[in-house]
């Protein structure tokens, strides 16, 4: 477990260095706030077997290396503003289950999740980004041996019962201090009740 943090905190460290760097005519919320986005990526990546976090470090680093920013290439992937350069069957296997995952979790949490990205690429609008779409820009950015990794991992969750949008959320509520999923969906439920009395 410790070695799978270090590897964690490695892969953090060089995604927000690119991501406070990533050039935008406004800046992100998320750039303004550098520890919202280290606890969310590190819930995502709280998922991830030893195996595929080892293999995007290398992702990461050998981008570092060619100075290339795969965040930059993401977000503007996201937005269109360049081609599609990643055409790896693996991202056509992982982005339909994600998705599936991701709609089922929306149906299951749905206060957890009102606020929250649109599921599908069809809801894209102008400062609205899917899930999909994010999704899919963002695996754009993997290697190959990466893509393989994560499509065994989500296969693994989704066999389990899970999936990657449930096991993120799962470590974002205890890190938010909660003791379960189920609770912080309740509390939230609770809330907009009372708002509503």
């Amino acid at each position: 477990m410790e070695t799978r943090n270090i590897i964690i905190e490695q892969i953090l460290e060089l995604e927000l260095a690119m991501f406070l760097s990533v050039p935008t005519a406004h800046r992100y919320r998320c750039q303004e706030d550098p520890e919202s986005f280290r606890l969310h990526r590190q819930a995502q990546f709280a998922a991830w077997s030893a195996p595929t976090l080892e293999s995007y470090l290398i992702d990461l680093q050998r981008a570092k290396a060619a100075d290339r920013n795969l965040l930059a290439i993401k977000y503007a992937r996201m937005d269109n503003l360049l081609p599609r350069e990643n055409f790896s069957p693996a991202i056509d296997a992982i982005v339909p289950l994600a998705l599936e995952g991701q709609k089922a979790f929306i149906t299951r949490h749905p206060y957890l999740m009102q606020g929250g990205r649109p599921p599908a690429k069809e809801q894209d609008a102008p400062g609205q980004t899917s899930f999909e779409t994010y999704l899919r820009s963002e695996l754009e950015t993997y290697s190959d041996k990466t893509l393989d990794l994560l499509h065994g991992d989500m296969l693994a969750l989704q066999e389990s019962g899970s999936s990657l949008s449930e096991a993120t959320y799962r470590h974002l509520a205890k890190q938010w201090g909660f003791d379960s999923l189920e609770t912080l969906e309740q509390t939230l439920r609770d809330k907009i009740a009372s708002q509503k009395d």
